[in-house]
């Protein structure tokens, strides 16, 4: 039995299961055969952009009016789960780069900017990033430094960004600047270009994601349109934080995925693996090991699905979505440990799938919410004070 199946269920469909099925063969033909190759190189083809758009991947959860697709949370978590099969995380991170760039400018941006950013990068011709984190500071986002001051009809830019994922390549940033005073009431979006004058970035190597485009962005009088204003000036906090459930629901499925992929691995291992005159999996130690990761992974999936659920009811459970991250991080990082220790030497040798997930478990465990904040999230949205 595959343990990637998810069985009888009341939040799939078979709209759902032809979608996986979809998914699947795309992952299987046009991604998995070569991810060593892209981390060795550090990067992959933009032709794949294209691609991942003709399966309706890049437009999944977009509006239909701007080429996307409307798909439900639980499109979502498919997405997510099955470009996990690849075992490559730098993939997901720079290929579904619009999935936390675009979302300011659907939920706040004007009519023209909808028109201009939207549909080509819904198609793959043009990629789009975000831009929040800051040398000085990432999941403190209200405190933000990077600078726009009003000049006639531009604001002017000035300040740093780092670990910008697509920082290079992408075509528009949405970026978080500050155009008023302290806090998260100061913090506003712009839509910066490409090209930019006084706009550069700079390369960063990585312990894990070696596929993925990062990068550290600059601006140095920086000259962007008042146009490119995303939303309303003052206001960009809350267009920031609005996307956060659905990209902490996305890295879960994404963590989750990543462990399983590490039981599948781990299983076939101890199925083929000789040992002291038999199998690895005749050894109870390591049945039990493989126990415990699905006893985990199954957790998980069951938490994850039902808050996907509850999002589609209308709910905002906050608190639990921060936990659910954590969940599904930690459950990561337990899986892919024990899928090393499965593997012995071979766990240790670079091509071998579990272990370029064991050097990505970190960057979860950070992305999108760092695990303490997540922790003190939840206990205030919780209701866990005096």
């Amino acid at each position: 039995m595959s343990t990637t199946a998810q069985g009888a269920s009341p939040f799939y469909t078979a709209e759902h299961a032809a979608f996986r099925d979809l998914m699947r063969r795309f992952v299987t033909k046009e991604i998995t055969p070569f991810v060593d190759e892209w981390d060795d190189v550090g990067s992959f083809p933009r032709e794949l952009y294209r691609k991942a758009a003709e399966v309706g991947l890049l437009g999944l959860g977009f509006p239909e009016a701007y080429g996307g697709n409307d798909g439900d949370l639980f499109m979502t978590i498919i997405a997510s789960q099955e470009l996990a099969r690849c075992g490559a995380g730098g993939v997901l991170a720079s290929l579904l780069s619009h999935t936390i760039g675009c979302p300011p400018i659907v939920n706040v941006g004007s009519e023209a900017l909808k028109q201009r950013v939207l549909p080509p990068v819904l198609r793959g011709e043009k990629i789009s990033a975000l831009g929040i984190t800051e040398p000085s500071g990432g999941s403190d986002v209200a405190n933000l430094k990077t600078t726009a001051r009003r000049e006639g009809e531009h604001y002017v830019v000035n300040g740093s960004k780092t670990f910008i994922t697509s920082g290079i390549r992408a075509d528009f940033y949405t970026v978080a600047v500050r155009t008023g005073g302290p806090g998260p009431g100061g913090v506003s979006l712009l839509l910066v270009e490409k090209g930019t004058p006084g706009f550069t970035q700079t390369p960063l190597k990585k312990m894990g994601w070696w596929c993925s485009d990062t990068a550290a962005l600059y601006f140095d009088n920086c000259r962007v349109p008042v146009t490119n204003l995303v939303g309303q000036e003052n206001q960009g906090f809350k267009a920031i934080m609005k996307n956060f459930n659905r990209e902490r629901i996305f890295l879960a499925a994404g963590s989750n995925g990543f462990a399983r992929v590490c039981l599948d691995e781990a299983l076939a291992w101890a199925k083929q693996r000789e040992m002291f005159g038999g199998k690895l999996i005749d050894m109870q130690v390591t049945r039990h090991k493989l126990a415990d990761m699905a006893m985990r992974i199954e957790a998980t999936q069951a938490m994850l699905e039902l808050l996907a659920w509850r999002v589609e009811q209308g709910e905002h459970p906050v608190g639990e979505i921060c936990l659910l991250k954590n969940q599904a991080t930690q459950t990561m990082a337990f899986c892919a440990s024990e899928a090393v220790q499965i593997h012995g030497g071979a766990g240790f040798i670079r091509g071998v799938t579990v272990e370029r997930i064991y050097r990505e478990v970190k960057v979860n465990a950070i992305g999108g919410g760092a695990e303490e904040v997540m922790r003190d999230l939840a206990s205030r949205q919780l209701g866990f004070h005096a």
